[in-house]
């Protein structure tokens, strides 16, 4: 079986892949959040963001990773929280979320081969299936789990996103093997 299929990767096969990554892009409900909705009194959504994520992003983006939220919620406490966090690329009310996927990369320069996508439900599982790092958290449905190269240990909305940011930054700092020389004597 292969390591796409069960989402089982050697930590050295996973930075591999990572040290790749020049986008990481992020679905919000079950990945950013926990995914619960709350609503207010005068019927306004409200979501969780956990700061430690928040903290995460930005440590990504200072590494040098473009990042991107990528979600069919039309939340408007979705733009917000990504202006706090300086995140440049965010995509609301997303049908097709492969489609947009690529079309930023065209953008970027960049292939899907050098994405990062973290989604949690049937609905990301195409990105999953298209992009270098699949990732999906903890507490993620069947589909997207079986179409990760990594489930993070934490859940969604809980420290997951940072988990993830941290192995890409590794990725990054991991020294490469030197090359062999050859000394004349």
């Amino acid at each position: 079986m292969s390591a796409r299929r069960t989402g089982k990767l050697t930590r050295s096969q996973l930075m591999r892949r990572l040290a790749r990554v020049e986008l990481l892009a992020l679905d919000v409900d079950g990945v950013l959040t926990d995914g619960g909705v709350y609503y207010a009194e005068d019927g306004r959504q409200l979501r969780k963001f956990d700061v430690k994520d928040g903290v995460g992003m930005q440590s990504v983006q200072a590494a040098g990773i473009q990042l991107a939220i990528v979600t069919a919620s039309k939340a408007p406490a979705i733009r917000h929280r990504a202006k706090v966090l300086g995140v440049d690329h965010v995509f609301i009310g997303v049908g097709d979320k492969l489609r947009t996927v690529t079309a930023l990369c065209g953008d970027l320069g960049i292939g899907l081969d050098q994405v990062a996508y973290a989604g949690d439900d049937v609905n990301d599982a195409g990105v999953l299936g298209a992009v270098g790092a699949p990732m999906t958290v903890a507490d993620a449905a069947t589909q997207a789990k079986a179409a990760a190269a990594y489930v993070t240990e934490r859940n969604g909305g809980a420290g997951a996103v940072r988990e993830i940011c941290e192995l890409l930054i590794a990725a990054r700092t991991v020294p490469r093997p030197k090359r062999a020389t050859s000394r004349k004597r």
